[in-house]
């Protein structure tokens, strides 16, 4: 059996490669080597599926810190404006939630998929399960089909390598891409963890007396060794057994990641500021007031409704504030400290979870090496790239799945229209 294009990898990119690839003239051939398609979507935006952002094109690359200027090709042709209008075509009505972030009314990540899976019967495209893929056939330099590990041979025009990265395995995404890549003299940059909790060997994380805090609306910043500061990114964090995590945490990690490779030091320094909106001299000045208006109350009574409670015997005994001191004892140089705690409170990191506990995979196809235009091999004709497999990573709030359905609709369009061009 002949096909026009074969689409390796039934995710979220491969899912989009092979409807645009079907919509665009092609026969449509779309593999997957597990038995489900669209794992990974299902689990994405808790279960919700966060299907894009809308912030303005200028600000979605700004929220892909994986080379996301390489974006503003595949983002010509289909952007999230174009997924929006893509996915209310298909009778899915989505709404806009804070930061940006659209979901389907439904809330639910099965609607999406279920759509995709309708729109893929519409177009005759065949989908084959339980059908893993052992090489990619490239002949007389170009592409030439797959050859499944069944020994099955199977002809094509042109191959879409849509398989994911290494994050996530128990999705199917276990780096399959990276060799069918490098066969192609394609190079793999190094693969490394992003949007990923952060680990901490802190005393007060070893002894898990914070473990399961939330904090909401504070701002974590990464610094480097020389003290300079990296990036700072505002939202919720949760204190864990291992360390920290929640949305603030996992756009730091890969800068605690790339920092730890560069200085080859043991940790990296985090800072947390719990008053974001507030300077420190008004944090002091309303820690003062504070006790100064309950001047008979043990100062860690007073506090408790201004700070998160589980923090407070901590944060005294690092300004050096005994617990049952009132305001008529409380020494101003121990508030002035508190403050400065509460503004930039001193974190220790060791490092990330491993690159199979990340959300997204660092690293992958080198970009110069793939026309941004097209998503088509640079080195091998017929040979086109689409979603985590690419050195392209964004935070988490539908910027990955942005790029996802982005290049897998490039992809899919420029494998159908090279063949007709043929």
């Amino acid at each position: 059996m002949r096909y026009d294009v074969i689409v390796i990898g039934g995710g979220t990119s491969g899912l989009m490669a092979a409807i645009s690839a079907g919509m665009h003239g092609a026969r449509v051939l779309l593999v997957e080597k597990g038995d489900k398609l669209g794992r990974k979507l299902l689990i994405s935006g808790g279960g919700r599926c966060n299907v894009t952002n809308a912030k303005e094109i200028d600000e979605l690359i700004k929220h892909i810190p994986g080379n996301g200027r390489f974006m503003y090709g595949p983002f010509s042709i289909f952007n999230n404006r174009d997924i929006i209008d893509f996915f209310e075509g298909l009778g899915i009505r989505l709404k806009e939630e804070d930061r940006g972030r659209m979901f389907p009314v439904t809330d639910k990540a099965k609607s999406v998929l279920d759509a995709l899976l309708r729109k893929i019967a519409q177009h005759d495209i065949e989908l084959r399960t339980n059908c893993p893929v052992a090489h990619v056939r490239y002949e007389n330099g170009r592409v030439a089909g797959v050859k499944l590990k069944s020994g099955q041979v199977i002809d094509a025009e042109a191959v879409i390598i849509a398989v994911g990265g290494k994050s996530v395995p128990k999705t199917g995404s276990t780096g399959d891409g990276y060799a069918w890549a490098q066969e192609a003299g394609h190079t793999i940059t190094e693969l490394y963890p992003t949007e990923v909790p952060i680990t901490s060997r802190e005393p007060f994380i070893r002894d898990r007396s914070l473990q399961g805090l939330s904090l909401r609306g504070i701002e974590l910043s990464v610094w480097n060794a020389k003290g300079k500061k990296i990036i700072v990114h505002e939202g919720d964090m949760i204190f864990t057994h291992f360390g920290l995590s929640g949305p603030a945490v996992l756009r730091c990690s890969q800068f605690v990641v790339k920092e730890l490779k560069k200085s080859g030091g043991p940790t990296v320094r985090l800072q947390l500021d719990l008053f974001p909106e507030k300077s420190q001299g008004d944090v002091q000045q309303e820690i003062w007031k504070l006790a100064e208006s309950e001047p008979k109350k043990a100062f860690k009574n007073v506090i408790k409704g201004y700070l998160p409670e589980r923090m407070i015997p901590l944060l005294l005994q690092r300004a050096e504030l005994r617990e049952d001191v009132t305001f008529a004892n409380l020494p101003k140089k121990n508030i002035q400290i508190l403050a400065e705690l509460l503004k930039a409170f001193p974190i220790q990191a060791t490092g990330t979870l491993s690159l199979e506990e990340a959300f997204i995979t660092g690293g992958g196809v080198h970009l110069k090496e793939i026309t941004p235009s097209t998503m088509e091999s640079k080195l091998m004709p017929g040979l086109y790239f689409a979603g985590e497999v690419l050195d392209l990573h964004g935070y988490t709030g539908g910027f990955n799945i942005t790029v996802a359905f982005s290049t897998g609709y490039v992809a899919g369009k420029s494998a159908a229209e090279s063949l007709v061009h043929a």
